[in-house]
C-alpha cells in the first residue's frame, strides 16, 4: 500500500497565492482560475497507485490558505482515501492549543503541520512549544518542513539541526520532517538517526533527485525512518515515484518506505 505522507488539496486561495509565483515560473505554469475538485486529487492518486494521502491545512500569518474545516470537508468526500492534517496560528498560543485539540478530537486529524518559513521563525522559537506540548498530549505527530524553500522566503529557519533541540526538549514528540532537508541532508539524517522519534519524508522531491546520503541511509539504518511524500499538487505522485526501481530497495525497505512507515507513525 502506498501512502502519500505530504500532500494538500489546494483551495483557489492557496493555489493563487503570490508566494508560489516562483514555483510556477520554474514549472512554466499559470495560476489556476477555478477551484480544483477533490475528485482531481483522487485521480492523481489513482494514477500512481496511492491508496491514501495525508492532506494538510495551510495557516500562515494573517492568511488561512486552506482551513482546517475545508480539509475536513475534503476528507468527508473521500474518507477512505484522504487523511486530515491540521495547522494553527502559532502567534496565538492558547487558541492554537484549543484548535489542535479540536482537529484531533472532533475532526479526526492524524497530525499537525506548521511550516517555519511561513512564520520566519525557527522551530526552537517559544511560539512553537505549546504546539509541541499539545501534540504530545494528544498523541499525534508534528509535521514540518526542512531544507531550502521553493517560494522566495528565507531558508535558514529550515535547518534540520534546529530539530535536535526540539527533540531533546520533547523526546516524546513524533516529528516528521518533510522535503528531505537539502542542502543540509547530512544534517537531517544525523538528527533523525540520533532521535528515535524524528523521521524524514521525501515530499517535494522526485525519486531520481533524492540526494545520495538519503538513499544510502534509506537502504541501511534508515529503513524505518523515511516516508514517501509527493507535495502534491506541486509534484504529482506518479511523477514523484518515477525511477523507484532504480533505488534497488529490498522488498521490506520498499514496503516500509512507500506506506508501512506512514501507516505505523500516523496510525492510518
Amino acid at each position: 500500500m502506498i501512502i502519500d505522507a505530504w500532500a494538500q488539496h489546494p483551495t483557489l486561495r492557496h493555489a493563487r497565492d503570490p508566494m508560489f509565483d516562483s514555483l510556477r515560473r520554474w514549472n512554466r505554469e499559470e495560476a489556476p482560475t477555478e477551484e480544483l475538485p477533490v475528485a482531481a486529487t483522487i485521480r492523481a492518486m489513482n494514477a500512481a497507485g496511492v491508496a491514501k494521502a495525508l492532506i494538510s491545512a495551510w495557516v500562515a500569518p494573517r492568511n488561512v490558505m486552506i482551513s482546517n474545516d475545508e480539509v475536513a470537508g475534503f476528507v468527508n468526500e473521500y474518507p477512505d482515501r484522504l487523511v486530515g492534517v491540521g495547522s494553527v496560528d502559532i502567534s496565538r498560543p492558547m487558541q492554537a492549543v484549543a484548535e489542535i485539540r479540536r482537529c484531533v478530537e472532533e475532526l479526526g486529524f492524524r497530525g499537525i503541520r506548521v511550516l517555519p518559513w511561513l512564520w520566519e521563525l525557527p522551530p526552537t522559537d517559544r511560539l512553537f512549544y505549546p504546539v509541541y506540548a499539545a501534540c504530545c498530549e494528544l498523541g499525534v505527530p508534528f509535521c514540518t518542513q526542512i531544507g531550502h524553500t521553493g517560494p522566495l522566503m528565507a531558508s535558514e529557519v529550515g535547518r534540520p539541526i534546529y530539530l535536535d533541540r526540539v527533540a531533546l526538549d520533547f523526546p516524546e514528540l513524533v516529528i516528521v520532517a518533510g522535503h528531505i532537508g537539502y542542502p543540509w541532508t547530512d544534517e537531517a539524517v544525523a538528527v533523525a538517526t540520533k532521535h528515535a522519534n524524528v523521521y524524514i519524508d521525501t515530499s517535494a522531491w522526485t525519486v531520481r533527485r533524492y540526494p545520495a546520503p538519503l538513499v544510502d541511509w534509506l537502504r541501511a539504518n534508515g529503513v524505518r525512518k523515511v516516508l514517501f511524500g509527493s507535495n502534491y499538487p506541486m509534484i504529482a505522485p506518479a511523477k514523484a515515484l518515477e525511477g523507484l526501481d532504480d533505488l534497488e530497495l529490498s522488498p521490506e525497505t520498499r514496503a516500509l518506505f512507500l506506506g508501512g512507515n506512514a501507516q505505523r507513525i500516523y496510525g492510518v
